[in-house]
């Protein structure tokens, strides 16, 4: 009997010292141990643990028990008085085993498990693990450290729940298992702040750091893929409490607590934020400033200005993260029914041609960019014809219709027919892109962007479609081009270079009065007053329009040629046919 045998061999160690106990000893231990309970003598084998006589055998031996005793606890039901046994004998051996020892059993179990046992067995040993923690004297920071990670590893593969639904049926307990965890590491944190409060020198990094790369691992998993938003139903948010608790221990282990005034040690977060994925940041600013989660700890120094540039860099970052998991061409043109969708390239839109930095210019050009990529053909043309109504950007529109041309040539060069680039659809389009907003009085230095990108396309568009064929439905709609954009534009060419030629003349021959007063005029851009221009610096600014008006001039040539090229060729097949 499993009992019996455990006697035994409790009975042989009680007369032997410490220091005599052998390798076999523990093995016999382990054995009859494991048998008890897999026999059902649970009860039993509580009873030989509480017994004062064999506490130093448990000390030594009792972690071994760790395996067999974790097994057996899942397999029972909650209402099983074998599972309420085992929970006791757990619960001793917290108390009386080597911290050492049962810390390095207790890894070990959390590190083995998996699949749908993970939160099960990470919330049935977070009590005794953190027992064991609090007792350890040396290496205490790294054992901290070691177990959160041990302990995040084995839950970041897990999906976290996202609807109402799953939220509430929680199937894996992850829900739990991170309000559990974050639970678990508050006496640690306590710890660190206590000990900041009673002195300023207090310097234990060691710890802040472990407890910060936890929150930080945390942001990114399960935070920023979460469903943060208060659901009806749903009386505590499970992961709006985490995120809380993760938020207000990062600000407690970061922020000093002494002197007249708070404030933060920016020399640790700088380190932290070096050595921790760039996703954490993005989630904490997310968090903070749109969920307002710990704002009141958040000291009010900062001016709009300031948050708004350092946050740019963590809105590109989650944008990006987002945008670079999906496939090219994956997402479908309803999502644009959605306000946000639209807002989006919208406020990039923005971004781009509003803000001074140019390094976030540059970066929101980049996202618009893969935000395009990602929509599938339907998307993409929706996409475009709502920023050509709506930037009203001369730069953006001549990007806009680079992309047009570039769907337009894949859709050419591909087997696949892709209707959204062309006949009708394409046709619409085109009517947006090949005409001057204003007529023949359009600002062309203002609209050169897009004049050259309107024309650029159109250049390619008969290079590339056959009059016979007329795939993109370019040649059914020429009259009307040549109506609305192309002589339109030749009469705005020679207003805009007979103004300027003027201009320079006036220029020039009042170019003596103009130095001797040195300054004649100023510019105002943004409703600041800019610096004094000088007439040389003048006249090159009239000699640079004029190059873009020749410029502009070269290319309509170059497309007016081509068409009538084309005309007169596919004239000539038909006579020949004939």
């Amino acid at each position: 009997m499993a009992v019996d045998e455990l006697q035994a061999i409790i009975q042989r160690c009680q007369v032997l010292e410490e220091a005599d106990f052998k390798g076999e000893d523990f093995n016999l231990f382990q054995v009859a141990g494991q048998k008890c309970l897999e026999d059902g003598y649970a009860a039993q084998l509580l009873e030989v643990i509480q017994n004062e006589k064999n506490k130093v055998i448990i000390k030594n031996m009792g972690w071994n028990l760790i395996c067999p005793l974790v097994r057996c606890i899942l397999v029972y039901k909650q209402e099983d008085d074998k599972r309420e046994h085992c929970l006791k004998i757990l619960d001793q051996l917290s108390q009386l085993c080597n911290p050492k020892e049962l810390f390095l059993g207790l890894l070990e179990q959390i590190e083995q498990t998996s699949g749908e046992q993970v939160c099960q067995t990470v919330m049935l040993l977070l009590q005794p693990l953190q027992t064991v923690l609090l007792k350890l004297q040396n290496k205490k920071a790294y054992s901290v450290g070691l177990s959160l990670a041990m302990i995040m590893n084995q839950l970041t593969p897990l999906p976290v729940p996202y609807t109402k639904q799953q939220i509430q049926e929680d199937k894996l307990g992850l829900c739990q298992c991170c309000n559990a965890v974050v639970d678990f590491a508050k006496p640690f944190v306590n710890e660190v702040v206590k000990n900041m409060e009673k002195s300023s020198e207090y310097n234990d990094m060691e710890l802040k750091e472990e407890l910060l790369k936890f929150c930080m691992k945390s942001l990114k998993y399960p935070l920023l893929t979460a469903q943060l938003e208060q659901l009806e139903g749903i009386e505590e948010h499970p992961f709006r409490r985490f995120a809380t608790e993760i938020i207000v221990s990062a600000v407690k282990i970061n922020y000093s607590h002494k002197g007249k005034s708070p404030h933060w040690e920016n020399e640790e977060f700088a380190d932290i934020e070096r050595k921790n994925s760039a996703d954490s940041l993005a989630c904490l600013s997310y968090l903070v400033f749109v969920q307002h989660f710990g704002i009141d700890c958040f000291p009010m120094v900062f001016s709009p200005s300031y948050l708004l540039q350092c946050n740019m860099m963590h809105i590109e970052v989650l944008l990006k993260s987002c945008l670079l998991k999906m496939e090219d061409n994956s997402l479908l043109h309803q999502y644009l029914e959605f306000r946000d969708f639209i807002n989006v390239p919208q406020v990039l839109v923005k971004v781009m041609t509003l803000c001074p930095m140019e390094h976030l210019r540059k970066k929101s050009l980049n996202i618009l960019q893969l935000f395009i990529d990602k929509f599938e053909a339907e998307g993409k043309y929706t996409l475009f014809r709502c920023l050509l109504k709506t930037s009203n950007h001369a730069g953006v529109e001549g990007y806009i219709i680079k992309n047009i041309k570039d769907q337009i040539h894949l859709s050419l060069t591909k087997a696949c027919d892709n209707i959204w680039f062309t006949g009708h659809h394409l046709i619409s389009l085109l009517d947006l892109v090949l005409l001057l907003p204003e007529g023949a009085e359009t600002d062309l230095l203002q609209n050169s962007d897009r004049i050259m990108a309107s024309l650029n396309l159109l250049r390619y568009l008969v290079i590339k479609d056959c009059e016979s064929d007329n795939q993109t439905g370019v040649w059914t709609m020429l009259a009307k081009i040549e109506q609305n954009f192309l002589k339109p534009l030749h009469v705005g060419l020679n207003m805009s270079k007979a103004h300027y030629e003027a201009e320079i003349k006036n220029k020039k021959e009042n170019k003596r009065e103009a130095q001797s007063s040195k300054t004649i005029c100023s510019v105002t851009v943004s409703g600041e007053k800019m610096p004094a221009m000088t007439t040389e610096m003048q006249l090159q600014v009239l000699h640079s329009a004029l190059f873009t008006f020749d410029l502009i001039e070269s290319v309509l040539a170059r497309v007016e040629e081509l068409i009538e090229v084309k005309i007169k060729g596919g004239m000539d097949e038909n006579n020949v046919k004939t």
